[in-house]
């Protein structure tokens, strides 16, 4: 496969149905009786082939994943869904919060700062002087 080929482009995209539920239940070690429940949790949305089977992606095969371990330590479904969502989401806002970070530090790093030897800016000490033609003359 080479770069140009889109079915190459789509089979490493982690968003990508390329999983039917059977073969995803195979790859998790479970059933499809429970991807299907992630599924009634809103867990995972899976998205439906012409013919309307499901199709999984890596990412959600990633997500469901982490919900069978908590299941398997004994956590309900329901709340192994809700737990899954909130480290989701998470991790989404601590990367965002680093990308945030990083682009603070590269603008302090592009500012100059004041150098000691400047004067002080003495404008917003002392009050403007008032001028007569400003509001017309009284």
């Amino acid at each position: 496969m080479t770069a140009d080929n889109p079915l190459g482009e789509r089979l490493d995209d982690d968003d990508y149905p390329a999983y039917t539920m059977g073969r995803a239940a195979e790859m998790l070690g479970t059933t499809p009786g429970f991807l299907r429940a992630l599924g009634e949790a809103r867990l995972i949305t899976p998205l439906r082939s012409g013919g309307g089977h499901r199709r999984y992606s890596r990412y959600q095969l990633r997500i469901a994943a982490r919900a069978r371990e908590l299941v398997d330590q004994g956590t309900p479904v329901e709340a192994a869904c809700r737990i899954v969502i909130l480290e989701d989401q998470l991790e989404e806002a601590q990367r965002i919060n680093a990308e945030y970070r990083r682009a603070a530090e590269r603008a302090a790093e592009r500012s100059p700062e004041k150098s000691a030897e400047e004067p002080p800016d003495k404008s917003a000490e002392e009050p403007p002087e008032e001028s007569a033609g400003r509001h017309g003359d009284r």
